[in-house]
């Protein structure tokens, strides 16, 4: 029997699909002792799903609502236009009117009620539909509560609420409507209570928004509200606002805007102890939902009445602190340039080569514990040196968390994390910096990557016999010899012999000669940069690829199953072949987000490449890989005669001329080398990976997954228990991929505490236009030109000029850096990925820059300032 009525007070927890989102609530609010929820019932979906499975002409419209996309406005206007129509115009089944007048008798039909939507992909704890659908406030009378049911149902189908759909992956088909009809309550005052303060996401404090009247005025933008914060039972700050108007409830039905009196306009909307009430209330119903709540009250002559709780789906989780203390956390995505949510296996991964470090995992993220290092004055200072060469906004980010005395004292003291790594390192690095700079010899950092290459290249005999336990056996053994590869001393050696020459050329050139950021030019085309030999390479396959026109439409519609299929029976098939599986061999391991184990490799997926290959045809004529090398070594050689020509000219410039001689030499010898231990350690990942994966595909072949890609949502320990099991809970899996699929949709901050406050860096804009855009000066130069707006590298389409706009780069961005005339990214210090490559090539960069993103749109033209290090948008 179909049930179509429901008290609050009935409502379980298990009703989802029959009340919605806001239904739920208000039946999980009823239950709780103490909070006051003004009575009402909720008309079930089984209402919905009749009205709507009985008309043929609305199934025929929602079929052809189901195949558009998000962007087609026009045509979702017109068929959502259509169904709202139809739905607004229906009858009421008799069964289901007569069940909702009874109720209504049974609570007063003469009263007023809320008539308010709630759908079944609403206020869940990770997806937020709030304000999709329609409320109404002030309703008497049976007919008009029968009719504003009906518009309820129809607000399913607003064209907002169509559209978020599409862009959040539901069926409109599998969305369905309760309606909750809820006595008023006619308030002196109203407004919302977040648990967490929205604006900083600190857990600890409070925040009150309060206006005079009915919530609909601040809800709808009509008054700026009061706003109040409270921690642990103080109010900590108060901001009063003018109140202008007020909403208030007609008599007969419905709302009227009212002017509030003049003297009324700026007092405080509620006293002291009401505020501090507020939070004891929100405390609690937070506590019963166990997570940070957004929360309508009002408060009439009654007392405090709470209409509606929602999670607040906006906030960053915060890693796991068993002991309680205040903790400070730095983003590891931030200092690796990838801020995207990485899978559990790509976590657990990370995690092995991170143990030295104290690593907690949020958001699906990884976060370095700061805290010893904060609270050592030499902790600080290594820190704050170690992190502004890698993003600037978190170094100032910590600079201004420094500055708080009282968070500093409340901090917990221990073993330090930044102390460069593993026992024996922090005293070995200085000597081998040291004997690096003397000797001066590019064999050095020549040498060691010969030793990485046969490294790898035994490691590849060693794995290929291997399968099940001693598989997994060998990897972990094999991840602690590239943990050692990574913070090897004589590697950090070279980066940092390298980093400080780079430091060095450009304070003394600035200070002695006034020429900025001389050894930007002084990096162009030096040796063993493996990634800007990456971005040549590419160009060398595109001429080979340049003279095939049939070729270059396989390459705009092949799929990446059939791609070398699909070549090999066209004229230059083979040439390409060979081309491009000579690139792959070399280069396939590398991909976006390539420090994301599970991330698709180029070698799974070559036509990412293709983009870029395309853009390198049109952009360039043949062999340019060799005359752009070329030209950045004349322009790096001839900066450098200059320099020493001028500095020769100054007192004692025989001495600064030697000197600087020196480091030029140690620059180019020793700049390019820091692109390299990424590259060998994501050759070893793609290794690993390649052997997995032939394990995930005996497992889909025993019926133990359903897709070799569900590994992915395992850990390293956990998919080797089934390996050798056979045996998986896949409610895991599939819990791990909803919640992945929530955690790509959050932005990580860069640092964060324990209260889960989120602590922002600033850029000192003085010196810089007004409306400039701020960032760090990365690649010297100046440019203009259109800027593309580009998210995912596969969306590539770069013409010649173009300024490259992103969130981040990893080395698979490269080759696109051959095409572009500048670059602006939101991630990023003087010493990473982009602007190592963008020095190399000769591009102005600013790097760090907040939001690019979104402040600047795609085909705007821009002005980058690589030398002074902001945007002007022009």
């Amino acid at each position: 029997m179909n049930v179509y009525v429901l008290r609050f007070r009935d409502i379980d927890p298990t009703m989802i699909m029959a009340v919605g989102g806001k239904g739920l609530n208000l039946g999980e609010l009823s239950r709780i002792e103490g909070i006051r929820v003004p009575a009402g019932f909720c008309i079930t979906t089984e209402a919905y799903k009749k009205i709507i499975g009985q008309d043929s002409e609305i199934s025929k419209l929602l079929d052809q609502l189901l195949e558009l996309r998000a962007d087609e406005r026009v045509e979702i206007g017109v068929i959502s236009g259509k169904i709202r129509s139809l739905i607004e115009k229906t009858e009421i089944p008799l069964d289901i009117e007569t069940e909702i007048i009874w109720y209504l008798t049974e609570y007063g039909e003469k009263h007023a009620y809320a008539v308010r939507s709630s759908a079944t992909a609403e206020d869940l704890p990770l997806v937020s539909f709030a304000g999709q659908q329609d409320t109404f406030l002030n309703i008497i009378g049976k007919e008009a509560i029968l009719q504003h049911i009906r518009q309820c149902w129809a607000s399913l189908f607003t064209d907002r609420a169509v559209i978020y759909r599409i862009q959040n992956g539901f069926d409109h088909r599998k969305v369905y409507l309760s309606v909750v009809i809820q006595r008023m309550i006619i308030p002196q005052a109203s407004g919302i209570l977040f648990t967490a303060d929205p604006v900083t996401s600190n857990r600890k404090v409070i925040s009150i928004d309060a206006s005079f009247g009915l919530g609909e005025a601040l809800v709808s933008g009509l008054v700026n509200a009061d706003n109040y914060k409270v921690r642990d039972g103080t109010i900590v700050e108060k901001t009063i606002s003018a109140k202008k108007l007020v909403i208030q409830p007609l008599e007969k039905g419905g709302i009227k805007e009212k002017e509030i009196e003049l003297d009324q306009q700026n007092s405080q909307t509620l006293t002291d102890t009401q505020i501090l009430q507020l939070e004891k209330v929100g405390r609690k119903i937070e506590a019963y939902f166990s997570c940070p709540q957004d929360i309508e009250w009002c408060l009439s002559e009654e007392g405090l009445y709470i209409v509606q709780s929602r999670p607040i789906t906006t906030l960053f989780p915060i890693p796991e602190c068993e002991d309680g203390q205040n903790r400070v956390y730095l983003s590891f995505g931030h200092l690796q340039m990838m801020t995207d949510a990485i899978r559990p296996l790509g976590i657990s991964f990370l995690m092995y080569l991170t143990e030295q470090f104290p690593v907690r995992i949020a958001g699906g993220r990884l976060f370095i514990d700061l805290t010893y290092d904060l609270t050592s004055p030499v902790g600080r200072r290594t820190l704050l040196s170690a992190i502004g060469k890698h993003d600037h906004l978190s170094k100032n980010a910590i600079l201004s968390l420094i500055q708080r005395t009282d968070f500093m004292n409340s901090l917990p003291r221990g073993k330090r994390a930044f102390n460069l790594g593993a026992e024996g390192i922090s005293w070995t690095l200085p000597l081998q910096v040291i004997n690096i700079y003397r000797k001066n010899d590019p064999a050095i950092a020549h040498n060691l990557i010969n030793l990485n290459q046969v490294s790898i290249t035994e490691l590849q005999k060693r794995i290929a016999p291997l399968s099940g336990d001693d598989l997994f056996s060998f990897i972990k053994e094999d991840l602690k010899e590239l943990t050692e590869r990574l913070y090897d001393p004589r590697s950090l050696g070279i980066i940092i012999a390298g980093a400080l020459a780079w430091d060095w050329i450009n304070k003394n050139m600035e200070r002695w000669l006034g020429e900025k950021n001389a050894a930007d030019i002084l990096s162009q085309s030096v040796l063993n940069n493996i990634t800007s030999e990456m971005g040549l390479a590419l160009m060398d396959v595109s001429d080979i690829v340049r003279p095939y026109t049939a070729v270059i439409e396989v390459f705009e519609h092949t799929s990446d199953e059939t791609f070398f299929e699909d070549l090999a029976k066209l004229e230059g098939g083979s040439a390409i072949i060979n081309a491009m599986r000579g690139f792959l061999e070399n280069y396939g391991m590398r991909c976006s987000g390539e420090i994301d184990i599970t991330s698709p490799r180029w070698r799974e997926e070559p036509s990412a490449l293709f983009p870029m290959i395309l853009s390198n045809i049109k952009n360039f004529a043949p062999h340019s890989s060799k005359i752009k090398f070329e030209q950045g070594k004349v322009e790096a050689e001839q900066l450098g005669e200059d320099l020493l020509r001028r500095l020769r000219q100054l007192p004692g410039g025989k001495r600064k001329a030697k000197k600087t001689k020196k480091m030029i030499s140690v620059l180019r010898n020793f700049i390019g080398y820091r692109e390299y231990p990424k590259y060998a350690f994501i050759t070893r990942f793609d290794i690993y990976k390649q052997k997995l994966m032939k394990e995930a595909a005996i497992l889909v072949q025993k019926g133990v997954i359903q897709e070799k890609e569900d590994i992915y949502y395992l850990s390293f320990k956990e998919l080797r228990e089934t390996v050798c099991t056979n045996h998986v809970d896949y409610r895991v899996i599939n819990e791990r991929k909803g919640d992945y699929e929530v955690y790509q949709k959050l932005t990580p901050p860069r640092v964060m505490t324990s209260d889960g406050e989120v602590i922002f860096g600033k850029y000192d804009t003085d010196d810089i236009p007004q409306g400039a855009l701020a960032g760090v000066p990365a690649s010297t130069g100046i440019i203009e030109g259109r800027a593309r707006v580009i998210l995912k590298i596969e969306n590539t389409q770069i013409e010649d000029g173009d300024i490259l706009v992103t969130t981040f780069t990893d080395p698979s961005w490269t080759p696109l850096f051959v095409s572009v005339k500048g670059l602006v990214t939101e991630v990023g210090g003087l010493m990473t990925h982009g602007s190592v490559v963008a020095r190399e090539y000769g591009l102005p960069a600013v790097v760090g820059v907040e939001n690019a993103t979104k402040l600047i749109k795609d085909g705007q033209r821009i002005r980058v300032n690589g030398t002074a290090g902001y945007i002007e948008i022009l």
